[in-house]
This record gives structure tokens, sequence and C-alpha cells, in this order.
């Protein structure tokens, strides 16, 4: 089965509309500006008002319902650690009250597909706060044995025996359909550029392997996005903001 990330995208947002507003702290280079402009499509179809904010300028930004810091950032570590939990949409603070936007993406994915994650063996490739970490942590909770490659840690040979997958190593191509098992649970959560493209860690052939794999693009990249969103409104209700 080939996700199609639009489509469960699309569900998550149609449930969600408030007049909300969303900070992001960035800055100015043009990777930034194309993320921030695919935030804002989502944001004006939920009713919220994105609106950016230079990190000089981020007490401005904590006066808004959620706040991200769009990263990589020069001393990002300082400005998450302003944020207050209930404004963390990233959960990249100390204390997040909600699953960072790609790990919600990831149980999203595993809750579509029917996927069983207890007791099964699961491996991450990369150890990255943005993917690797949060969704660790995630597999963990669900009841799955997690072990974690990086560069230096662990060969790609664990990669055989293993139920689950999820790639946030950011290098296109990495995986090859015979470092996986067959039937396993492919879920490519790494996007990096080649030659103008955007491309996952798992060359596409690993399709043909996995009985779950999601695309890049289209994969879990579309559903992240939402997920800030249903985060920033998970966040205000339980503030009775809405």
């Amino acid at each position: 089965m080939i996700v199609n990330g639009r489509e469960i995208a699309e569900d998550i947002l149609k449930e969600l509309h408030g007049p909300l507003t969303l900070g992001v702290i960035m800055g100015t280079d043009s990777a930034s500006d194309s993320f921030v402009k695919m935030k804002e499509k989502s944001a004006a179809r939920v009713g919220v008002v994105l609106k950016r904010f230079t990190a000089e300028q981020i007490d401005e930004a904590l006066l808004c319902d959620g706040v991200i810091v769009q990263l990589p950032l020069p001393n990002s570590d300082e400005l998450i650690a302003k944020i207050p939990p209930e404004k963390d949409v990233d959960a990249l603070g100390a204390h997040a009250r909600v699953y960072s936007p790609v790990a919600g993406a990831i149980a999203e994915v595993l809750a579509k597909t029917r996927t069983e994650v207890k007791n099964k063996k699961a491996v991450v490739v990369g150890a990255g706060r943005l993917v690797g970490a949060p969704a660790a942590k995630l597999l963990q909770e669900l009841g799955a044995t997690v072990s974690t490659i990086t560069s230096t840690h662990g060969s790609l040979e664990e990669l055989k025996g293993a139920d689950i997958v999820v790639l946030g190593a950011g290098e296109p191509g990495l995986i090859k359909p015979h470092h996986l098992k067959p039937g396993v649970v492919l879920i490519d959560a790494g996007t990096s550029e080649l030659a103008g493209v955007l491309r996952g860690d798992a060359d596409p052939a690993c399709a043909e392997v996995a009985s779950v794999f999601t695309p890049v693009p289209g994969g879990i990249g579309p559903i992240a996005v939402a997920m800030i969103f249903k985060n920033l409104f998970k966040l205000a209700q339980k503030q009775a903001l809405l």
C-alpha cells in the first residue's frame, strides 16, 4: 500500500476551524520561506492567521496562540526554551503537551493502515530532533521494541529484521529494497533535495517490498503540516480559547 499523505492531511484539516493565530519565527533563507508558504496555505484553509517574526521579535510572537521556530535558525534552542508548553505546537520544548508534527503524522499513518505496533521490532534511521528522536519515542510508547541507527551507531543490516522502519536521515535513496524484510511497514520521513527534486531516504523501488510505504513527496510531509494545526487547535482547546 502506497500511502496518500495528501488525502490524510485533507481529512485532518477539514475537521479544524477557528480564529487562532500562529507565530512563526524564521530566518531569511529561501528554504524557510518555502516551508512557511506551505504552512500559510493550510492556515488560510482552517481560519488561522499565520504571522511571521524574526528572532528579535520573539516577545511579539509569544502573543500568538501558538508559536513555531522554523529550523534551521541560529540560537534556536534559546528561542524554543522561551515558548511555553501550551503554545509549543512543534513539541520541541522539554515539556511538550502534544506529539511533534512528524510523530503525529506517523501515528496517523499507523492508525490509517491498521498497523499493529505492540511487540513489533522497529528501527529508526536517524536521531534528529525533528524526525528520529520523536519517532523513536512514539514507537516505544506504542509498545514496539525500538533501535536507532545513526552514522556512528548501528548498521543498516538491522533493517532486515525490522517489522517497522522509520527513515529520517536526510540522505536521498539511502535505503534500497535489499536492506528490507518483505512486508515491512516503511515510513519515509527523510527529505532532501537532489538536483532540485525533493527526495526521500528510500529508493522508490522499496515500495515493491513494503506492505506500507510513504512516498516523498506526498507522504509524511503533508500530514506533518496538517498536524501543526491539529496541535494548535488541541492546545487552544485545553486553554479554552475555542
